[in-house]
Parts: structure tokens; C-alpha cells; sequence
């Protein structure tokens, strides 16, 4: 609308008022089913033509309109066509005999032909630009609408009032103010301002674009207002998020002695839905059926889609059985807001009965309603199901296709997720990015990571598909979860070569995975990236930015994050309460937990997980117990096998080990594994070999594969003399020989690479010096000083299974160019070694 002028004529602007226009109608491409007239009108087309043909005579220009009208009306774009080509035959083809043709095109749903006819003509009137502009209008090609008024406007054609309501309609609709302002200057010029319709189109116009405070000036002086400028300001304000206006607004239209309609309602219902106020929503739908207004399907969709969208799924799978008593029909999009909820609660019996009403109703076949019922169907693990939906449905999109390959993959059945991925390209609807990332992330998760890397590079190979983010996204996800830190740092560096920007899924892959390195280096690297794309204000990505800090053992920038977020969810006090925890603040840790608190912030069970394990270290056993209680009895919180067994380590710590055993005895729940391991911890560090034997034959019964607790408990019962016990354990032992041993690692970055050490994994250690050191190593701590009280001893060595840490110290040592100046061992297993004059490397003991 940049070089749109207005024509300047001396006698004043006058509007040409059309007949009352007829009822809007829509049209549709495809054949309408009445054969008796479409027989009709080929016989006399026939006549017609033949007589045309054989004596070369003019067709009157009125006939040729009405055989086009009833072209129209059977919409038989075939028959059409050929009245076309004759169209030299009629008499006088003026204006209005070619905007019948452009009308019959359009009309028909072949709207580039009909542009075509209208680029052609010589002459356009009002009511040719009204045909163009209308089609465009039922194409909802908006932006083609203000560009044909502008050309309208340019050929000095005036509008009316009938069609300045559809070009505001337009200029809402693809967010133009700009030309919306323009228009209503011809509107005031034209005279047409009174007008209610053309006044109902501005102040529509202005609340769509959301320049409210215009429209409401306008409203407020309009000299006459209907229920329909009422709906218009009122969905103003809802659309800017305003309920509370809005309800304002409806109240002063009742003084004004207009009661509002459905629509009204439904406006504002809807609008406090969408904003996530479904309780006052509910209100209103109330408060309108006691004015007598009963609820329409829209009504029902706008608080089942609602509740579903705000987490409140079984309130919306209430209303959906309320509906379907009230004896309201309900559409696709209820049907597919009444199955989001069945899938957001895994209920297969519930999303089974919204399937047999969308059966009985006949809308299985709807595009959206069957792409909802596959979603549903996959997620509560019933792929058969959503195989017969999905092989049933008529038409099918892209979203169809994404749908069933997703479930096949969360089902880890990636062979079929491939042979559909393989059809899908033969169909008429293409793969798209969402696609390939569905695929990569089903391989990758199902271990297969050639293939996915496979496909990934496949994505651009013939340029139609371009790899976005989350593509990128997968594979990072992907490589972390299955323990490749390598690959999966080497994927997000690459990424950036090519120019694409991590995002805060990025993000919240990569770091989890550095935490467990404790590589505090490689996570100010991932922080630079942060830092530079400007996400430490996204509030997950600093949340986790706390919680690597703390794992990898820096406090100091821990703190300095929590410190300068301008704000904080329970989130982030936990991550920063359970770092101080985790490296042996207690205090620190108890200290934030207090803040927290007087802030006004709830606790949740994470919070309570860690302030507990604070008390236990700081072996503040009354304080924890009091804790214990504050959960249910306070913040009616029942408490989990977490809590429990930081309780049993609280006394544990403390040397109250008799407490300890009560307190499992008198558990309200059935002591899990967690529970079990911290007594047996508690008892090796206080000597209680009798009582850790029985924490260690719990544990058994609860991990019978556990080759670590076997060996514990067999060196127990030959320290206790109970050579029996020990037969029995050791024909357990055979019986789980197959099982795979639980090996420990640890992580050391050197040079930027991140070096991983298996126990018993020699592959690393390339020099000949290393064996006589690690022997050396073995001979000292097999000796008699070395243990206090007993011990998980390693196997014998000559065969053996060497610890991840000593290799990893090997490994150090030997490849370091210069003597280490020191060795530290920290109160979280941290050893740090000065390998260079320049540079630290890290490693975590497991």
C-alpha cells in the first residue's frame, strides 16, 4: 500500500449504491450431485452451439449470461469453458457479459482463470472489481484484495458501501493498518460513515489490529451501534487478552438495552479460555444459560479445548459427557480437544469412547479428528488401532504421516516406521523436517545411531528438505542420552559451523551431559554460546546452567547465576540448594531453603529431598525429622522413597543406626533399593557388620543381578563366619553369571577430548611402565593398613578388573609432558590434576 493515491476529482465523491446484496455463498470445485439439471444444460449448450455453428447467428447477450448463471449453478466448469470460446458469438459483450464470465470462474473455484478474463478485459466497472475482489475474498487471499482495491482505486473506480466491508475484512485479516487507515479516509470522504455496516467493518478492522484504544474512540462515537459493533469491541479486548474489559463492556451493551447473543458469548468464553482463565470461563457459561441463551457447539469446543490446553483434562472430559447429554453434536475440533485429553492421561478406555461417538457420528474420515485418534492411540500403546484409523482415512496430510511414523518409533518398531517413511515418498505428500526428526530421534533413541546420522545427512541430499534446529537438536539429545559426550559435542560445535544457532532445547541437551563430566571448562564454552544468543534470560536454560555449574564443581559461578536472575521458579532454588548439598554445604543450602520460604514460595518434593540430605549432613537429625513431618502435615505432600531414605541416612550419618532400622520397620511404604543402600552405606562406615549383612540380603532380594552388593555380602558373611550363607550366595551368583556386571566409569577431559574409563578396560593405557604402577598400586592397598573395619575388595589382579580411577590416573600420568604439582581429592570424589603449566584437566571418581 506504499504508492496507493486517491483520485482527485472536482464534483464531490458519489457513491454507487448496488441493489440489497444477496446471502454470502461459498463454492467449492467439486461437482455438486444434480444430474437432471447438468443434463439439461448440456442439451441446451448443445442446441445452442449447433444453432450457432450452422447458421453463424448472434447470441443475445442476456441468453449468454443466463446459460453462464446456470453453469454457476451446477458448477460445471466444463460446460463453461466452451461457452467461452464462443464467446465472439454474442451480440454485445460488454462489461457486464465479461464480469459474469470472471463470476463463473471464481465461482467454480478456478480463480487463475477468472483473473486471467479479468486482466484481459478493456473495460472494468464497479461491479467487475466487486466480482475479482469478492473471489479473492472467498480464496482468502487477502493481500490480493488490497492490492486489487488499490489498482481500483488508481482506474478512478469508487467503491460502495457494499464493498468497503470486504476490503477492511482484508486489510484485518493480513494485519495492514496501514491501508485500513487509508480506506477509512475514503470512507469519510465518500460520505458513507453512518453507514452501520461500513462502520461495524472499520471498528472491526481497528480491534483486529489491535489498536484498541482507536477503536474504542470510534466506537464511542458512532451515532448508532447494533449487536454486532458490541461483538466487535468486546473481541477487541479479548483478542488483547482484556477479559476483564470485555465483561465490562458486555454489562454496559445490557444497559443499553441489548441483550447479548451467542456470538457475544461465545467471544468472551473463548477468549478466557484461550488466556488460561477457564474458571471464569465457566462462570460465563453459566451466567448465559440463566439468561437463557443455551450453548452451541462452539460453546462446548471453546471449554472442552480449553480445559484440555490448560491441563485440566479430566474437567474437560467432563464437559465433553455434559455435551453429549445435552444432546449437542459435537464437530471435528471437539472431537479432537475431547481425544487430547484422553491422551494427555494415557486413558485408551476413555479415548475408545470418544472414538465410537466420532464412528457413530461419521467423523472418523476428517483429517483432523483422525490425526488426533492416531496420536492417541500410539501414545497409550495400542498401534493397532492406529494403523486401522490411519489406513481407513480417505486423505491424509503431512501431520497424518508424521503421526503414525512417531508412534512406530516411540514403540521402538523403527523397521516399520521405515518401510511407512518409504511409502510416504511414493504418496502425493512429501516428507518434511518434522519427518526426518521424528525418524532420527526414534533410531537414536532405539540405539541405532549409523542410522540416524544416516538419515540426517540424507535430509538435504536432493535439496528439498532443509535441516532446521531440531534436527540438529536430535542428534545432540540422541548421542547424550546413550553416554557419547564425544559425538554429541562434536555435533553442537559443528552445528555451529554451519551456521545454525542452538536454541534452549539445544541447550538443555548439552548441558546435562557436561555435568555428569564434571568438566567445568567445556560448560563455560556451552555458557559463551549462551551468553552470545542472549537465552540466560530464558529461565530453564539458567536453571540449568545451576544445577552443571554445582555437578561440575564450580559453586562461585553456580551462585553468580542464581544471583542476578531477575526471577526464579522453584526450579531454580532447588538447583541451587541441591548443589550446595551435593559438594557439602549443608549450611549454605539450609540457608537458601530459609530464604525460599520467607519469599513465599512453596516447597515441592525435590525441595524436600534435598533439605533433608542437608540436615543429614550437617547431622541434624531432630531438625530433619521435623522436616519429614512439615511434608504431608504442612504442604500435604506425601512423601517418597527419596525422602525416606535421606531420613535413613540422617541417622545414619549420625551413628544412630538402631533409629535408622526403626524407622525403615515403621515405613508407611515398602523400603526400595535406595532405602536399603543407605543403611548398608551407614553400616560399612560405622563398623555394624550384622546389620549391614542385613541391609545387604535386602538389597539382594531387591537387585539379585547386582554383582557389586553379592561380592559385599559375601565378604561380610566370611568376616562373620557364616560359611553357609555364603554357599547359598555364591550359587546365586552363578545363576546371574549372564547378567551384564554394572561397571564403574569415570570421565577425564584432556585437550578438549573427553576421555571415558571402563573398570577393566586396559585399551587406554599404552605405555608398559603403566602395569608394574598399577601393580605397585594394588600391592599397597591390598595391605593391612589400608582397610578400616571392611570393604568391597577388587578382584585378584592379574586377570583382573582395575578400577575406572586408577586408569584414569594412569592415563594422567603417563601422558602428562611434566610432573603433576598436585593431586586433590575432594569431599565430591573431584581429582584435579595440574597436567600443564597452562591448563587444568578434570576426572570424577564414580
Amino acid at each position: 500500500m506504499e504508492n496507493f493515491t486517491l483520485p482527485c476529482k472536482s464534483n464531490p465523491l458519489i457513491p454507487i449504491i448496488p441493489s440489497k446484496p444477496k446471502p454470502a455463498l461459498t463454492f467449492s470445485n467439486k461437482p455438486r450431485q444434480n444430474p437432471p439439471l447438468v443434463q439439461n444444460l448440456h442439451l441446451l449448450c448443445k442446441t445452442v452451439l449447433d444453432s450457432i455453428a450452422q447458421t453463424g447467428s448472434k447470441l443475445p447477450a442476456a441468453t449468454y449470461m443466463n446459460l453462464l448463471q446456470s453453469c454457476i449453478d451446477s458448477n460445471s466448469i466444463h460446460l463453461g469453458r466452451k461457452l467461452h470460446r464462443v464467446i465472439h458469438a454474442v451480440d454485445d459483450v460488454t462489461p457486464f457479459v465479461e464480469t459474469k464470465l470472471v463470476s463463473m470462474y471464481a465461482k467454480c473455484g478456478f480463480l487463475e482463470e477468472a483473473r486471467k478474463v479479468f486482466d484481459e478485459m478493456r473495460e472494468r466497472n464497479l461491479y467487475t472489481w466487486s466480482a475479482m475482489i469478492g473471489a479473492c475474498l472467498r480464496e482468502r487471499r487477502w493481500g490480493e484484495v488490497v492490492e486489487l482495491f488499490a489498482l481500483m482505486v488508481r482506474d478512478g473506480v469508487l467503491p460502495d458501501w457494499f464493498l468497503f466491508p470486504k476490503v477492511l475484512q482484508a486489510c484485518g485479516n493480513c494485519g495492514d493498518f496501514a491501508a485500513a487507515r487509508m480506506v477509512h479516509s475514503m470512507v469519510v470522504r465518500s460520505g458513507l460513515i453512518g453507514n452501520l455496516r461500513v462502520s461495524n467493518a472499520l471498528l472491526a478492522v481497528y480491534a483486529k489490529c489491535g489498536e484498541l484504544e482507536s477503536a474504542r474512540r470510534f466506537f464511542d462515537k458512532m451515532e448508532a451501534r447494533d449487536r454486532v459493533s458490541w461483538n466487535s469491541i468486546v473481541s477487541g479486548y479479548c483478542q488483547n487478552g482484556d477479559t476483564v474489559e470485555a465483561r465490562k463492556l458486555i454489562d454496559e451493551m445490557i444497559g443499553h438495552g441489548i441483550e447479548p447473543g451467542l456470538v457475544t458469548w461465545n467471544i468472551l468464553i473463548s477468549s478466557c479460555n484461550k488466556s488460561g482463565q477457564c474458571d471464569v470461563a465457566m462462570e460465563l457459561m453459566k451466567k448465559m444459560e440463566s439468561c437463557g441463551i443455551i450453548p452451541d457447539v462452539y460453546t462446548w469446543t471453546a471449554m472442552i479445548s480449553g480445559f484440555a490446553q490448560n491441563n485440566r483434562t479430566n474437567q474437560a472430559l467432563d464437559l465433553w459427557k455434559k455435551m453429549v447429554l445435552s444432546g449437542v453434536q459435537p464437530n471435528g475440533i471437539t472431537i479432537a480437544s475431547a481425544t487430547s485429553a484422553c491422551t494427555s492421561l494415557k486413558s485408551l478406555t476413555k479415548g475408545l469412547e470418544v472414538y465410537a461417538f466420532a464412528v457413530k457420528i461419521g467423523l472418523t474420515d476428517d483429517v483432523l479428528v483422525g490425526n488426533s485418534l492416531i496420536d492417541m492411540f500410539s501414545k497409550c500403546r495400542d498401534l493397532e488401532a492406529a494403523e486401522q484409523v490411519f489406513n481407513v482415512m480417505s486423505e491424509k496430510d503431512v501431520y497424518t504421516w508424521n503421526t503414525m511414523i512417531g508412534g512406530y518409533c516411540q514403540a521402538r518398531y523403527c523397521g516399520k516406521a521405515y518401510e511407512l517413511f518409504m511409502k510416504m515418498q511414493e504418496s502425493d505428500v512429501r516428507p518434511n523436517a518434522i519427518t526426518y526428526n521424528v525418524m532420527i530421534t526414534g533410531y537414536i533413541q532405539n540405539g541405532d545411531a549409523d542410522q540416524a546420522m544416516d538419515l540426517f545427512q540424507m535430509m538435504e541430499q536432493d535439496g528439498k528438505v532443509k535441516r532446521n534446529t531440531a534436527s540438529w537438536n536430535s542428534l545432540i539429545a540422541g548421542y547424550a542420552q546413550l553416554g557419547e559426550i564425544n559425538e554429541a559435542l562434536r555435533i553442537f560445535r559443528k552445528m555451529q559451523t554451519f551456521g545454525v544457532s542452538p536454541n534452549a532445547v539445544t541447550l538443555l541437551s548439552i548441558l546435562p551431559a557436561c555435568a555428569s563430566l564434571v568438566a567445568v571448562k567445556k560448560v563455560k564454552e556451552i555458557h559463551g554460546s549462551v551468553f552470545r544468543r542472549n537465552l540466560e534470560s530464558e529461565l530453564p536454560v539458567a536453571n540449568s546452567l545451576i544445577d552443571t555449574y554445582a555437578k561440575s564443581g564450580d559453586l562461585e559461578y553456580s551462585r553468580t547465576i542464581f544471583d542476578r536472575m531477575a526471577s526464579k521458579d522453584i526450579i531454580t532454588w532447588n538447583s541451587a540448594i541441591s548443589g550446595y548439598v551435593l559438594l557439602g554445604y549443608p549450611d549454605v543450602a539450609l540457608d537458601l531453603y530459609d530464604r525460599m520460604k520467607q519469599l513465599g514460595l512453596k516447597p515441592n518434593r525435590g525441595t524436600f529431598a534435598a533439605v533433608l540430605y542437608a540436615y543429614s549432613l550437617a547431622k541434624m537429625v531432630n531438625e530433619g525429622i521435623e522436616a519429614l513431618s512439615s511434608i504431608s502435615e504442612e504442604y500435604q505432600i506425601i512423601p517418597g522413597p527419596e525422602h525416606y531414605s535421606a531420613i535413613v541416612d540422617l541417622y545414619g550419618r549420625s551413628g544412630r543406626l538402631q533409629e535408622a532400622m526403626e524407622f525403615i520397620e515403621d515405613m508407611p511404604i515398602e523400603p526400595d533399593s535406595c532405602v536399603w543402600a543407605a543403611l548398608l552405606t551407614a553400616c560399612r562406615n560405622h563398623g555394624n557388620l550384622s546389620l549391614a549383612i542385613h541391609a545387604g540380603e535386602r538389597l539382594i532380594d531387591l537387585e539379585p543381578g547386582n554383582v557389586l552388593i553379592q561380592q559385599f555380602v559375601l565378604q561380610a558373611y566370611a568376616l562373620s563366619g557364616k560359611p553357609d550363607d555364603t554357599s547359598k550366595l555364591r550359587r546365586l551368583g552363578k545363576e546371574n553369571a549372564t547378567i551384564k556386571r554394572s561397571l564403574g566409569q569415570c570421565w577425564m577431559l584432556v585437550n578438549n577430548t573427553i576421555h571415558t574409563f571402563i573398570s577393566g578396560d586396559r585399551s587406554k593405557l599404552c605405555s608398559k611402565y603403566v602395569k608394574s604402577w598399577l601393580q605397585d598400586i594394588a600391592e599397597k592397598a591390598n595391605g593391612p593398613d589400608f582397610h578400616c573395619g571392611f570393604a568391597v575388595e577388587e578382584e585378584e589382579e592379574g586377570i583382573s578388573m582395575v578400577h575406572c580411577e586408577k586408569l584414569a590416573l594412569a592415563f594422567a600420568l603417563i601422558g602428562s609432558q611434566s610432573v603433576p604439582k598436585s593431586i586433590r581429592i575432594g569431599s565430591c570424589l573431584v581429582l584435579k590434576f595440574n597436567l600443564t603449566k597452562g591448563g587444568d584437566s578434570w576426572g570424577t571418581f564414580c
